[in-house]
């Protein structure tokens, strides 16, 4: 048989109403930055595994997938049976350019991931692409195109994540338009074929549910194929709201991290504080997933 012939479908991260309710914890740099930030100080690898764990115990038997990176917990999540056979694990197949304390700047295929891991147990890859009108634009499309046939090759699905980003020119003569950006990078990276498409937002989720679903149908006009919507960028309280109005829109649900658990980082009792505070929220979140979600094969 051959790998595209094994390959799963998205039922494999989906939940059995076809909407999609996964849960990121692949943050790396930007986890340690989190605990700073928290008053916590920067974290050894022991303290942000075990934070991972923590959140894979508390949200997993909740979600239809969840993501995270070979770096901090991969091995001891799958060696310690922390998914339930409803929730489909997804790796991330980036490589990240970041600072300490500063955003992603660019990213590459991961080769230890692609040539060297187990790859055993897991339904998708992720990528993130960092999307700019630059001289490196070809590249990224490049880029994700080889992630696409990468992922295609080891029969697994593909989850693209374009995050756009202004260029100096842009923000020196005010012409950025995040959401004219959002929709045009869907316009030439989801036709190479991703699985499943990762998209921002529409307006951060700043505006009324109606004028949320107008942008997220304009979004999901230039998508080709199933799509769900990140947390990244928008208010944590705002994001119930965006979600759904991103679902009427015509998205398949959400993956998202920081929108469930980012208060959480550097409490003193994390399984607590998961239990209390980012549980009810995925509750919240899969319900709004189950009525509104376009099931993905509608897509």
């Amino acid at each position: 048989m051959t790998a595209a012939a094994s390959a799963p479908t998205l039922d494999a991260i989906a939940r059995p109403s076809g909407g999609l309710a996964m849960v990121a914890m692949d943050q790396r740099e930007s986890l340690s930055t989190m605990f700073d930030q928290a008053g916590a100080g920067r974290p050894d690898r022991d303290a942000i595994v075990r934070f991972k764990l923590d959140v894979a115990r508390a949200l997993a038997p909740l979600a239809s997938g969840f993501l995270i990176d070979r770096h901090y917990g991969f091995e001891d999540m799958r060696a310690g049976g922390l998914l339930p056979p409803g929730c489909g694990l997804i790796l991330a197949a980036d490589a990240l350019e970041q600072k300490e304390g500063g955003p992603v700047e660019e990213t590459s295929l991961d080769r230890v991931v692609l040539d060297e891991t187990d790859l055993g147990g897991v339904a998708a890859l992720k990528l993130l692409v960092i999307w700019r009108r630059d001289a490196h634009r070809e590249q990224r499309v490049a880029l994700a195109e080889r992630f696409v046939a990468a992922a295609r090759e080891r029969g697994l699905l593909s989850v693209l994540e374009p995050v756009v980003r202004a260029t100096p020119a842009e923000q020196r003569d005010g012409s950025w338009d995040l959401d004219a950006a959002i929709r045009e990078a869907a316009s030439e990276l989801s036709p190479l074929g991703p699985s499943l498409y990762k998209a921002q937002v529409p307006s951060a989720g700043v505006g009324s549910p109606e004028e949320l679903q107008h942008l997220s149908e304009l979004l999901g006009a230039r998508i080709q194929g199933p799509w769900v919507v990140l947390s990244q960028g928008v208010d944590r309280d705002s994001f119930l709201a965006a979600v759904t109005a991103a679902c009427r829109g015509g998205a398949s649900g959400f993956l998202a991290g920081r929108a469930l658990w980012s208060d959480v980082v550097g409490r003193p009792d994390v399984p607590a504080a998961l239990a209390a505070v980012s549980v009810p929220r995925l509750e919240r979140l899969v319900e709004v997933v189950d009525a509104e979600a376009r099931p993905w094969r509608q897509a």
